[in-house]
């Protein structure tokens, strides 16, 4: 929600992280400072703007290089911790036997998908930005499972066309580009499709949170259980305009990251909303954490949401032994009691 966050950093997705990044490096060769950086700042107006465009925000090669150094490794992180929420409510040997990703781009979702499930299997990236495919394609080589399991597909965001049935639908960092008419239907067509799972990601901002919102609802009138980050699929309890549900993923910056975006830490936080609902049965998390746990002498504060679908504020203190120790531990986002 919306106090100040400093997560700890995780480490489960860091050999596709690394993979990912050494694909993104020298991506920028060549290519002049001052182009990059106009492209950077172009796409820092459209990602941070309000008003829905009917043209690709990606337009060319300057676009999506820019895009790519800039964005792909937030993205990243902030998609496979989405995923591994829905892991974890899963039925512990369930993997996707397919993936759609709508509006992926240059693919982050699919690299994310690899870190969660390593297991090979066909997915589609459907964009409407042909620069994005490709760059997808040629960042895809860096794996050899990418470049043979995935299909990419130049495709009109939002149009009515018939989606192929598949396990698993993502849709991350997509909805905030589209009308509310395209939001209902890219929506309701990734519920169509979905034979398992269905995981939307936006970024972390009040109007992220709505329209994550937006979707959850229409999501469960398809029919869909919701399996993280909520414990329940009753309405969220959080009124709207006084707060808002999100999270956030430690990023490591590579030099080209800090280069492109002009800071000079290792490291970023993504802060990000998202709802990953199921057609099976899921095992929700008892509760959630949703604030950064405020750990105090003898004690640590944790606002959870509950399964009641109600919000708490529980207090640990170190006579509750084996707890307190686990409490101390327990990230923003995390299920507890762990």
């Amino acid at each position: 929600m919306n106090a100040p966050i400093h997560p700890t950093s995780s480490t489960a997705h860091t050999g596709p992280a690394e993979t990912l990044r050494a694909a993104l490096a020298g991506l920028l060769d060549g290519l002049p400072p001052t182009q990059a950086a106009r492209a950077v700042d172009r796409l820092i107006a459209n990602y941070r703007g309000t008003t829905p465009t009917d043209a690709p925000i990606l337009r060319d090669r300057a676009d999506v290089a820019a895009y790519a150094a800039y964005r792909m490794p937030a993205t990243f992180e902030a998609v496979a911790d989405s995923l591994d929420a829905l892991a974890a409510a899963a039925p512990a040997d369930w993997t996707p036997a397919g993936h759609l990703d709508i509006g992926g781009g240059t693919g982050a979702a699919v690299w994310a998908a690899r870190a969660v499930w390593p297991a090979p299997r066909p997915t589609t990236v459907l964009d409407w930005s042909e620069p994005a495919l490709a760059l997808g394609r040629e960042l895809a080589a860096a794996d050899p499972r990418l470049t043979s399991d995935v299909h990419w597909e130049r495709a009109r965001i939002g149009a009515d066309r018939p989606l192929d049935p598949t396990s698993l639908v993502t849709i991350s960092y997509v909805l905030k580009e589209l009308t509310d008419a395209d939001r209902a239907a890219v929506v309701d067509a990734a519920a169509g499709a979905a034979t398992e799972a269905v995981v939307v990601i936006e970024p972390g901002t009040p109007d992220g949170y709505t329209r994550v919102i937006e979707a959850r609802d229409r999501l469960i009138a398809a029919g869909f259980h919701i399996a993280a980050p909520c414990p329940h699929s009753a309405p969220c309890p959080i009124v709207p305009g006084e707060d808002w549900c999100h999270f956030s993923a430690r990023v490591s910056r590579s030099s080209l990251h800090r280069q492109v975006k002009g800071g000079s830490l290792a490291y970023e936080d993504e802060k990000f909303s998202y709802v990953a609902a199921t057609r099976f049965p899921p095992a929700p998390a008892p509760s959630r954490v949703i604030r950064r746990p405020q750990i105090r002498k003898g004690q640590v504060l944790l606002d959870l949401c509950l399964r009641e679908d109600t919000l708490t504020r529980t207090t640990v203190t170190k006579k509750h032994g084996e707890q307190y120790k686990r409490a101390r531990d327990v990230n923003w986002g995390d299920e507890w009691p762990r």
